[in-house]
């Protein structure tokens, strides 16, 4: 039987949660220069101005197909929100970055076999209290390895959220638009990690009398 969420026939006009881990949970990201990479894989495929190889070809382009609106890589897995503009770019842009990713890493590491643990998973997003909750929970995933200070992981689209940063590849503009759209996004993250700040600390003072 197919593993949950494999199969999938997706639709235009959608959005999903995109998710993977390595093979066996090992960790796909081992420097910074891994992450810097994957970044510059998105990139290049999801620009509108097109990318040549260094054989002067020009790079497959996925812009018309699929935005990209959030996303974050942990040292084992990644996370991505997207819109599909059409039902085949996903499985494309996910095809021509993975490939490619998993090239390097295994060239880089002298490794040899397969880096994922399997085929990418994919959720579809069905209403808008799920997509905002989604986007908050892959922003707050670097929480434990930061201890707490997940605003200032590099490698999630979160500054982009909060207008730090900016590039035409990234579309939290699905989310906000404005300084005060970036404002409540800033309280919806901010009260979730108070929230659970608070159970932990209680939780520790029950542990312990």
């Amino acid at each position: 039987m197919p593993a949950r969420n494999i199969v999938k026939k997706y639709g235009a006009g959608e959005y999903y949660h995109v998710y993977n881990r390595g093979v066996a949970k090992m960790d796909i990201f081992r420097e910074d220069e891994d992450y810097v990479y994957m970044l510059h894989l998105l990139k290049r495929h999801l620009s509108e101005e097109p990318s040549f190889d260094k054989n002067g070809r020009e790079i497959k382009n996925y812009s018309s197909e699929i935005d990209l609106i959030a996303f974050c890589l942990m040292p084992n897995h990644y996370h991505f929100v997207v819109y599909l503009k059409e039902a085949d770019g996903l499985e494309r842009l996910m095809r021509s970055v993975m490939t490619s990713y998993s090239m390097y890493f295994n060239k880089k590491y002298a490794r040899v076999g397969t880096l994922f643990q399997n085929h990418f998973l994919a959720s579809r997003i069905t209403d808008e209290s799920y997509f905002w909750h989604i986007s908050r929970y892959v922003h707050l995933n670097p929480v434990e390895i930061t201890g707490g200070q997940y605003a200032d992981y590099p490698f999630s689209s979160y500054e982009y959220f909060m207008g730090n940063k900016s590039a035409e590849w990234v579309h939290p503009e699905y989310f906000v638009e404005t300084e005060a759209d970036r404002v409540q996004y800033r309280r919806f993250m901010d009260d979730y990690v108070e929230r659970r700040d608070l159970l932990k600390a209680i939780e520790h003072q029950m542990a312990h009398t």
